[in-house]
């Protein structure tokens, strides 16, 4: 489904593989600063159109759908252009200083085919750590490829503080323009949902993403699809702590680059690693941001008194974002406050507040309510895998805060 390059064709805006994407398999794209959009799941749009008031603090906004195609330029990279929304008819241009699109065509040039594959799933996937687990945990690790590297570097040769980047996006992205190109005509439209960016408030977004409750199948899952998810519950901390790690990125401050976690490394934790890691979540490469804990555990209180309202539904295999900024207040600043006000001050979502913290709820393809279209399957209550999820999640930041 390729559109060559044409003055049609120009009319939209260009998708920007999105940088911050540290978890889950389907490509999330950047549409402008503030949206972000993705494939379109039928379940998943009535459910933000249908959405509790009660959940919407903690839910990215919705902002509607958008049609998009896939399209090749003259040199040969390919872009997903979106139709533009009605106040914005204007032609796109790739920018210069898009280091999304400075990484992709990068990649592009370098790699083909599966060889491209091969990269991208090397930088998705964290480097062999030797040592204690406690050591191995505060190690930063290098993620970017010496191909790529090469091409973003200055003319000092030195590589530009805001070229760090996740690479578990840029995996989705070429899995889905993969998919996009083998399994569709060329003449193919797709619907796209458009949702808040919520880490477009933040210079240097930390990021936690967390699969939550211990079922993970939907209830249209195959028997097959259905094993296979039972067995990835049974072997992680899904199935003793009702949550594990999907993704994260955390800012080294020391090294000027985000470490970097997948799946796969969330998958294979221990109990104890997965308390590990949460440390090492709120762990800068110098110390720990201790003064996050108390901001980020009053809102998963906040969330966990919402979920135990809500009667019927299931977020099975949604996860739940944590998000704070890697970038600390000056010294000056915050060392005129005592630590409560800190505290209060980090909770605010303020401007002017020294940290902000966001709790925020994704990826409800599979989640089921009554009264939702086409259900054959309702429950009645809360969710009590979620609910098991967090507050083992809150026990665990609680003995971090109390320096258990």
């Amino acid at each position: 489904m390729v559109v060559q390059g044409s003055a049609d064709a120009r009319v939209g805006v260009q998708l920007e593989p999105f940088l911050h994407q540290v978890g889950g398999h389907m490509s999330v794209m950047k549409y402008d600063e503030h949206t972000v959009c993705k494939p379109l799941v039928s379940r998943e749009q009535r459910f933000y159109e249908s959405l509790p008031l009660a959940m919407k603090r903690f839910t990215p906004q919705y902002k509607g759908t958008i049609t998009v195609h896939l399209w090749k330029d003259s040199q040969g990279h390919l872009s997903l252009v979106a139709n533009p929304l009605k106040e914005n008819q204007e032609p796109f241009k790739v920018s210069a200083e898009s280091a999304a699109v400075a990484i992709w065509q990068a990649l592009q040039q370098t790699t083909s085919g599966s060889g491209s594959a091969r990269i991208l799933t090397q930088l998705a996937c964290p480097a062999k750590e030797s040592g204690s687990p406690a050591k191995a945990a505060l190690r930063p690790e290098s993620h970017l490829s010496a191909q790529v590297s090469s091409r973003l570097e200055d003319a000092g040769g030195n590589q530009a503080e805001k070229k760090s980047f996740n690479p578990w996006g840029l995996h989705c992205h070429q899995a889905h323009l993969t998919r996009l190109r083998t399994e569709f005509p060329e003449d193919r439209r797709h619907r796209f949902l458009l949702l808040e960016n919520v880490v477009s408030p933040y210079t240097h977004p930390c990021i936690l993403d967390l699969k939550m409750g211990t079922r993970q199948h939907g209830d249209d899952a195959s028997e097959e699809k259905k094993a296979r998810h039972m067995k990835k519950c049974a072997q992680s901390t899904s199935a003793r702590l009702g949550v594990r790690i999907c993704g994260m990125q955390v800012y080294q401050t020391d090294k000027k680059h985000f470490l970097c976690r997948d799946k796969y490394y969330g998958r294979k934790l221990s109990v104890d690693g997965f308390r590990q890691a949460l440390y090492q979540f709120l762990h800068n490469g110098t110390h720990l941001r201790a003064e996050l804990l108390e901001p980020i555990l009053r809102q998963l209180q906040a969330l966990l008194a919402v979920i135990r309202s809500q009667s019927s539904y299931r977020f099975y295999s949604s996860s739940l974002l944590i998000i704070y900024d890697g970038q600390e207040p000056s010294e000056r600043t915050s060392g005129s406050l005592r630590p409560q006000e800190a505290a209060q001050v980090a909770h605010s979502s303020s401007p002017g507040g020294l940290a902000k913290v966001d709790i925020r709820m994704i990826d409800f393809a599979h989640t089921t309510y009554k009264g939702s279209w086409n259900e054959h399957t309702t429950y009645d209550g809360p969710d009590p895998g979620y609910i098991f999820g967090l507050e083992n999640l809150i026990g665990i930041l609680q003995d971090i805060q109390e320096g258990q």
